[in-house]
């Protein structure tokens, strides 16, 4: 039976409802604008796959969000440290509202709303680890991570007795839920410590524990599908940091604004600061500064003023930029930068927050601020550091503990073999891929590649092939995977289920 049947009221269709249904929506969005993100930056042969892994993850984290993940990250009768399974399942499904953490919005709507952050927090972590990361292991994780890391993370963060929420009054907690928790601590207004941070310190233990991939490249397949993948990240976005004001009002108009206006300082500073040593206005760096600005305000975008979010875009661009370039000499493999991005990023922008935080920005909706630095409020920048380190660390030890124990399960291990990595996610993982072409140089015999449908530039022809025609190449060459830049004696070959992509070499 529904908790609080008999108390809870009926909803007739509130504006602030409807806002915040519209608003889950589009941050669903996000994830398939994350899996393109991926896709774009990785090779051909790895495009399908780590799309299908961000809705794998997807998936996996809705079914455990809903039976128990929701009640663990947001209950309003647990401790100072993790929720409880009040709300679990049906105790969900209901217009009663939960008084102190979203009080103009039924469970039901909320519930809805937080689960889609919890989807992309998990998805997040493989920009650390693509390329490389077997999908059964890996979704393993996600659910484990999720209730282990997420869900502890996130109630410390936004729960009503969360311990970084009201980290001026943890003795007067003590794990009794029926104290009025006085709700001054750290500020977080959408995911800079649950998501940003939590996603990008795992994704660091990720790669570090699994290692660099075999063939590093600095090619990407598509930046036609980043940028495609960084509108649908950007437009999600609104209603991302929008949405977190829990009502259709104001402050969440404000977080909107300033969410879009640090999103354009950062892709402005990435790609000036790009421009200086490479002398070309790159669209990666675009698409990176963007979401460097976009991470930055994400823990800030119901605390500060449109003026300050230009400072989070500008300090995130730099920033992250920054520790893009700096992770090489530290010689591990974040590859799309999960922990370059997210995780510093996430990190920079809890600060700023304490620095920028103004009372009048949280009085758009009635919520009662002591503001940050700029308005003398010093022992906020403390709440914000505590509460930002405690998160790294616990998200990068968990998740650490979590991958050692899996990685040691029978069928399990986290990691493909040189061989699958070399012919691909896709095909490997998933028996399907994105692509269906081979590349000829020029001058190679025409009967190696019947179904011409286009040449590049530099001569080389782009065909399809069929599947009986490599099955004769390899029993006359022997079978052979070669290296994934074509040294060796063997070209590689990638076979597509009825097709086969094959690169041929002179």
């Amino acid at each position: 039976m529904m908790a609080n049947a008999t108390a809870a009221p009926v909803d007739l269709g509130s504006p602030s409802t409807g806002f915040i249904t519209l608003s889950a929506a589009l941050v669903f969005l996000m994830m398939p604008g994350l899996g393109l993100f991926y896709s774009g930056l990785s090779r051909y042969n790895n495009a399908l796959s780590l799309i299908m892994l961000c809705m794998m993850a997807m998936a996996v984290v809705t079914l455990q969000f809903f039976l128990f993940g929701f009640s663990l990250a947001f209950s309003e009768t647990g401790g100072p440290f993790i929720g409880d399974f009040y709300n679990g399942a049906l105790n969900t499904l209901g217009s009663h509202a939960l008084v102190n953490t979203a009080p103009q919005i039924p469970s039901i709507a909320f519930m809805l709303y937080q689960m889609q952050f919890a989807t992309i927090a998990a998805a997040l972590i493989f920009g650390s680890v693509p390329e490389r990361t077997r999908f059964l292991p890996a979704m393993v994780f996600v659910f484990i991570w999720t209730t282990l890391v997420y869900d502890i993370v996130a109630y410390w963060s936004w729960a009503d007795h969360g311990w970084i929420r009201n980290f001026a009054c943890i003795p007067m907690l003590r794990g009794d839920s029926s104290v009025t928790p006085c709700l001054e601590g750290g500020y977080d207004y959408a995911g800079g410590g649950p998501v940003h941070i939590a996603s990008g310190f795992s994704g660091l233990a990720y790669c570090l524990l699994i290692g660099k991939r075999k063939h590093i490249h600095v090619e990407h397949h598509s930046v036609v599908n980043v940028f495609l993948g960084t509108g649908l990240l950007w437009t999600g976005w609104f209603a991302f940091n929008g949405g977190s004001a829990g009502a259709a009002n104001t402050r969440a108009a404000m977080a909107g604004v300033v969410t879009t206006i640090s999103a354009a300082a950062g892709a402005i500073t990435w790609v000036g600061f790009d421009y200086i040593f490479t002398k070309k206005m790159s669209a990666l760096g675009f698409c990176s500064g963007a979401l460097a600005g976009l991470v930055a305000i994400t823990p800030g975008a119901g605390f500060v003023a449109p003026w300050a979010a230009i400072i989070f875009g500008f300090a995130g661009g730099i920033f992250c930029n920054v520790w893009c370039r700096l992770k090489r000499r530290f010689s591990f493999d974040d590859s799309f930068d999960a922990w370059s991005v997210h995780g510093t990023g996430g990190f920079l922008g809890s600060i700023l927050t304490g620095i920028f935080a103004q009372k009048w920005v949280g009085e758009l909706d009635g919520t009662v601020l002591k503001g940050g630095w700029i308005e003398w409020h010093w022992m906020q920048m403390v709440y914000q550091l505590v509460g930002s380190i405690v998160i790294a660390v616990w998200s990068f030890v968990v998740s650490l503990v979590i991958l050692f124990v899996i990685n040691r399960i029978p069928g399990l291990h986290l990691r493909q073999t040189e061989s699958d990595e070399v012919i691909g996610g896709d095909f490997v993982e998933m028996g399907e891929v994105g692509y269906m072409l081979v590349i000829s140089e020029p001058g190679a015999e025409e009967s190696s590649s019947p179904n011409t449908i286009g040449t590049l530039n530099d001569g080389r022809r782009v065909s399809s092939i069929s599947l009986n025609h490599i099955t004769a190449a390899k029993q006359k060459n022997g079978h052979a995977h070669g290296h994934a830049h074509g040294h060796g004696h063997n070209n590689p070959a990638f076979i597509t289920g009825d097709r086969t992509l094959e690169m041929r070499r002179m």
